[in-house]
């Protein structure tokens, strides 16, 4: 999640955007588009995988084939290198640290296994 919000804040999102993520359904702040990225992300990293007809459908409403190959490509990029970091307990970098202590420890985030 840290490695992500810093991404995120890098390309462009502000961080009162960031500081919304949690509540993206009802937030101003927030495309449709970019609601309906967020579900189909939340059900394809499920486990079991929860994603459904109508949320490929929602998606397709918003982003093109390509885009949405995009969207899976990194949902299960991400998947994988969560997993692998969590087993290892790789040390966490200083810059998605800080930006997890500053837009996600309020939220649930902690270093956990990740201190080095």
């Amino acid at each position: 999640m840290a490695h992500t919000a810093g991404a995120s804040l890098r390309h462009g999102i502000e961080e009162k955007k960031l500081d919304a993520v949690w509540e993206y359904r009802t937030s101003p702040l927030y495309t449709e588009a970019e609601r309906a990225a967020l579900d189909f992300t939340i059900a394809a990293a499920s486990q079991p995988n929860d994603v459904t007809d109508e949320l490929f459908a929602k998606l397709r409403e918003h982003w093109s084939e390509n885009q949405i190959v995009e969207i899976v490509g990194v949902i299960a990029l991400f998947g994988f290198l969560n997993r692998w970091n969590d087993t290892m307990a790789t040390p966490l970098e200083e810059e998605p640290r800080e930006v997890g202590e500053k837009h996600l420890a309020a939220h649930g985030w902690n270093v956990g296994r990740h201190t080095g």
